[in-house]
């Protein structure tokens, strides 16, 4: 799948082995391996990063191109949660389930 997923990245982006190579500091040969299968890379978020997508989506575990944003998903859903009395949350029950839903999702 990372093969398959390199490539249809590279062009969407419009770019050629030889820039995204250069970029990696490797040889477009080597970077032609990766795209034929023929190698894997060695860190893959540093491609992920370098395409705004996930390990995930490169490795074929997920077909959502979107890096997750742990932080700024769980402020969203603390927002709109209220204590069992309807008042805000408190901050200090707002970093328990925070601490609790990261320790859960931390390898995932």
């Amino acid at each position: 799948m990372l093969p398959e997923r390199l490539k249809t990245l590279r062009l969407e982006a419009k770019l050629t082995q030889k820039q995204i190579a250069q970029h990696f500091d490797i040889s477009q040969q080597s970077y032609a391996l990766w795209e034929n299968g023929k190698r894997n890379p060695k860190n893959i978020q540093n491609i992920a990063n370098f395409f705004n997508v996930s390990t995930d989506y490169l490795l074929g575990h997920t077909d959502s191109k979107a890096p997750i944003k742990l932080d700024d998903d769980l402020d969203t859903a603390l927002d709109s949660f209220k204590a069992f009395d309807g008042k805000a949350m408190t901050e200090s029950d707002r970093e328990t389930i925070r601490g609790i839903l990261k320790e859960m999702f931390k390898d995932k």
